[in-house]
């Protein structure tokens, strides 16, 4: 998934260059091109297709008992 989106970012970050560089371009037009054909599909489909895993995981983290964290680190342990 990560090379697919990698790969569009490239496209379009060319893309972007072409359109800054053009006679008829302009940067304003390249930073458009960037955010629009770039930045809010890849952000869109990486939270589509991260879904599952995310479902996957707080699913793991019910069945452990474990309350769910977005520290991979334990906590701190407490002297008796």
């Amino acid at each position: 998934m990560y090379l697919v989106l990698i790969a569009w970012l490239f496209v379009v970050v060319l893309m972007a260059a072409a359109e800054a560089t053009s006679p008829q371009g302009s940067v304003l037009g390249a930073l458009i091109t960037l955010v629009f054909y770039g930045l809010l599909p890849c952000a869109l489909l990486a939270y589509i297709l991260g879904t599952p895993a995310r479902k996957r995981r707080l699913r793991q983290l019910d069945e452990d008992g474990l309350p769910p964290t977005d520290s991979a680190v334990a906590p701190e342990r407490k002297e008796p």
